[in-house]
């Protein structure tokens, strides 16, 4: 795969992954509102995927070693991975139970990282095990910490 595809499918995913999740579980813990977690995941599919994309072109430019074209298909796999990832979260949440749909999603979405993971350790030659524990133990303390905003901002509604 073309390393400009790769760069931009990897952060694409990582970051569809992280973000929506925290997203998810803040709001989640803030509100109990599912129209509140559904509008939050159409906002990070658009707003946060425009905006990795336009970090991802940015940096490319900066590091001064790309051509227009390998810039441009970095952008556009960030933006299309990242849409397309975060709009996967809305489908649980459509169909289930609010708090069935947050495990679903968890259980989702740490799968989605586990196996990017595992590819890019393969990859690297690496001890699986090492990066995949890595990234998951990063993911959970983002969930960790947004679930604890999320309450905290919820009883300065109490």
């Amino acid at each position: 795969m073309k390393d400009s595809l790769r760069k931009g499918i990897s952060f694409g995913l990582t970051s569809a992954v992280i973000t929506t999740l925290g997203l998810i579980v803040g709001l989640h813990s803030g509100t109990h509102s599912r129209i509140v977690v559904l509008a939050g995941i159409v906002t990070i599919a658009v707003a946060d995927a425009l905006s990795d994309a336009l970090g991802i072109h940015i940096s490319e430019e900066a590091e001064n070693a790309h051509t227009a074209r390998e810039i441009w298909e970095a952008t556009v796999a960030t933006f299309l991975t990242k849409f397309l990832f975060a709009a996967t979260f809305l489908v649980p949440v459509l169909l289930l139970s609010l708090s069935a749909a947050i495990i679903v999603n968890l259980t989702w979405g740490l799968s989605i990282l586990s196996v990017l993971s595992y590819i890019i350790a393969r990859s690297q030659g690496k001890p699986p095990w090492k990066i995949v524990g890595e990234h998951l133990v990063i993911a959970m303390i983002v969930i960790a910490l947004t679930n604890w905003v999320g309450d905290w901002i919820g009883t300065l509604g109490a």
